[in-house]
């Protein structure tokens, strides 16, 4: 499977998330779609985006009980989307019925990928907010081992973990990535983050980037420079 740019489409509604997409008009760049703009347009955002022709990431972040979420995989599944995902801190149980839920009667389904620790969190945090006294790393490598014998395609983790996730996991075990910015780009709130040349060096397989695409004075070429940074390798 080839690496990929995922433009994270953080907009409050349809309208400015269609009128984002319209500006590209000889590229259908795979999206994701998160809780703000699925929560403000439902279902229909989704359907519309696939109709465009894009692949999208339903970005919703389940976690719940094994059953709730399992029943709700099952409805996401009916949405067509490419990727979606769920918290590897809800444990294995969880995530196997998950995987249940979204398996189509005929056998297809999503990708399917969890999230270990936020990008948003660092070792401090996790240690005096969440009480995890373990390195983030030793953290991460273990949710991640966690969901591939749950049977998922993957994890979400920072760009700054994917070798080492590939390494505990296997290279065909796929590594999403938040926390991009170039190197000339303010960090805003993430705490682990690398330039798109970094994480094609360190074994990303793709790169999530909302701001440095969506707030750039052309979202275009923006999202040009990071194909040619981390799909390219130029």
């Amino acid at each position: 499977m080839g690496k990929d740019v995922i433009i994270a489409l953080d907009f409050k509604n349809r309208a400015e998330a269609l009128g984002f997409l319209d500006r590209f008009e000889n590229v259908k760049p795979f999206v994701k779609i998160g809780m703000e703009l699925f929560y403000a347009e439902g279902p229909d955002i989704v359907r519309e985006i696939k109709k465009r022709g894009h692949k999208i990431f339903l970005d919703l972040k389940l976690c719940d009980i094994p059953n709730t979420v399992k029943s709700a995989m099952a409805v996401l599944s009916r949405l067509d989307v490419d990727m979606t995902n769920l918290h590897a801190s809800g444990a294995s149980e969880m995530m196997k019925g998950a995987l249940e839920g979204l398996t189509r009667p005929d056998g297809s389904r999503p990708l399917l990928i969890a999230v270990t620790q936020l990008t948003s969190t660092s070792e401090e945090r996790m240690r005096n907010e969440l009480l995890i006294d373990r390195p983030i790393d030793e953290v991460v490598m273990s949710y991640a081992k966690n969901a591939a014998e749950s049977g998922l395609d993957g994890v979400v983790c920072s760009p700054l973990e994917a070798g080492k996730v590939h390494g505990v996991c296997g290279e065909g075990f796929l590594t999403v990535t938040p926390g991009i910015r170039f190197a000339d780009g303010d960090i805003g709130d993430q705490s682990r983050v690398t330039t798109p040349a970094k994480a094609r060096e360190i074994g990303s397989d793709y790169i999530v980037v909302g701001r440095p695409i969506t707030a750039a004075a052309d979202p275009v070429a923006a999202y040009e420079r990071c194909v040619n940074e981390f799909v390219k390798g130029i």
